[in-house]
């Protein structure tokens, strides 16, 4: 099998060349699993995570562009996807602490349980609807809780590009939790 070079190797996934994407599968697959593996401590959920980017770069193989390496877009891509699982282990801890505190007082928690996972599932929609650059911009400032100069200087863009990003992010965000804003105050203002 010829070995293509990272532009020829997008471009033959992009047409759907299922020989592509093998010889692209067969060159990371193994290091992103490693990678993947120093984050999340758990080899069965880093092979998970590294499957789902493959996944998700064949479903969407026909909008796929790479503007850096393929090989930094595929580790940011398994660092993102274990972000969201770390994050999704935390925001289920903090639930069900806060699930006990409010079961230990006597309230009913059952409704508050249900509310909270529809409230975190709609979240984790509207933030995986959120344009690519945005996204990034809104995790590393909401989920890593990096400053924005920090945000800055590991995506090489201005703080102003990142301020605008995080602002167009909440618009969004408001637009696609208007349902939920009432009750995310409550949440807020409670606790």
């Amino acid at each position: 099998m010829v070995q293509l070079s990272d532009h020829d190797l997008v471009s033959a996934i992009r047409q759907g060349q299922e020989s592509a994407f093998e010889q692209l599968f067969r060159s990371y697959y193994e290091r992103l699993c490693r990678y993947a593996d120093t984050l999340l401590k758990d080899s069965d959920e880093a092979e998970e995570m590294v499957q789902t980017v493959f996944l998700t770069i064949w479903e969407k193989r026909a909008d796929l562009e790479i503007t850096l390496s393929l090989k930094a877009y595929l580790y940011r891509a398994v660092h993102n996807h274990c972000l969201n699982r770390i994050k999704h282990y935390g925001v289920r801890e903090n639930h069900r602490e806060h699930s006990l505190y409010f079961q230990a007082d006597g309230y009913d928690s059952v409704t508050e349980s249900i509310q909270a996972i529809e409230l975190e599932e709609r979240i984790e929609r509207a933030v995986s609807k959120l344009p690519e650059q945005c996204q990034v911009v809104f995790r590393m400032s909401r989920f890593e809780e990096l400053k924005y100069q920090e945000i800055a200087d590991q995506l090489g863009l201005s703080v102003k590009t990142i301020e605008n990003q995080i602002g167009k992010a909440l618009r969004i965000m408001r637009q696609e939790l208007a349902d939920y804003l009432p009750f995310l105050y409550l949440i807020i203002h409670i606790s």
